[in-house]
């Protein structure tokens, strides 16, 4: 391969990645109805037709956005090693990370929330909806065998189901911080109200997987 085709090839990946980037925050700030393709266009120094060249219209656009968030996360979990800890202490762990990565990422809860406002239109078209959760689902299974091998965890226990209560435990307060701030009088994103959340939220799974 030659160094300008080489060259060409790296400039149109950057050029997609500034666009998917932007489109990111775009959709993010305005949801899906609100994002308009001048300003992502604008944002990734590019123009309104090389974002439907890359990604064919403004629902791919979002999809693929959806998917990037999505991937980021599944990427990251990836690269926990939870075979390193006890199983109990692998557990919190992976929590915390979990929940630790909702509040530095703030736009995977609105890219999410504005999916399910759509009831996963665009995500159900995506070729790779199964590879995004599967993987750490996978995880948590042979987590789950390991501690009831050392007879932590008691049995009978479903991954699917733990990942659903950690995730919830983690995304519910921060998707609904600002009603529930309003409601409850409570400053939910301080530091302080958030670590005393996950402690409580860490000793509910804890007694769930419990032998």
């Amino acid at each position: 391969m030659s160094e300008e085709v080489t060259r060409k090839r790296r400039d149109r990946e950057a050029t997609r990645g500034r666009i998917l980037k932007a489109a990111t925050a775009e959709f993010s700030r305005h949801g899906f109805a609100g994002a308009r393709g001048e300003r992502i266009a604008q944002r990734a120094r590019s123009s309104e037709r090389m974002l439907y060249y890359y990604f064919g219209s403004k629902e791919g656009l979002f999809r693929a956005a959806l998917e990037a968030v999505y991937s980021a996360l599944r990427d990251a979990e990836r690269g926990l090693r939870l075979d390193e800890q006890p199983p109990l202490e692998a557990l919190d762990g992976f929590c915390r990370f979990v929940w630790r990565y909702y509040v530095d990422h703030p736009e995977f809860i609105s890219l999410v929330n504005t999916e399910n406002l759509h009831q996963a239109r665009h995500l159900r078209k995506s070729a790779r909806v199964h590879e995004l959760v599967s993987p750490v689902v996978g995880m948590l299974a042979e987590l789950i065998a390991r501690g009831q091998r050392a007879r932590v965890f008691r049995s009978g226990i479903d991954p699917v189901e733990l990942y659903l209560a950690i995730a919830s435990l983690g995304y519910f307060l921060l998707s609904n911080q600002h009603t529930l701030s309003a409601v409850l009088d409570r400053k939910l994103r301080d530091v302080a109200n958030l670590t005393r959340h996950w402690q409580t939220s860490a000793d509910i799974i804890r007694r769930y997987v419990a032998a």
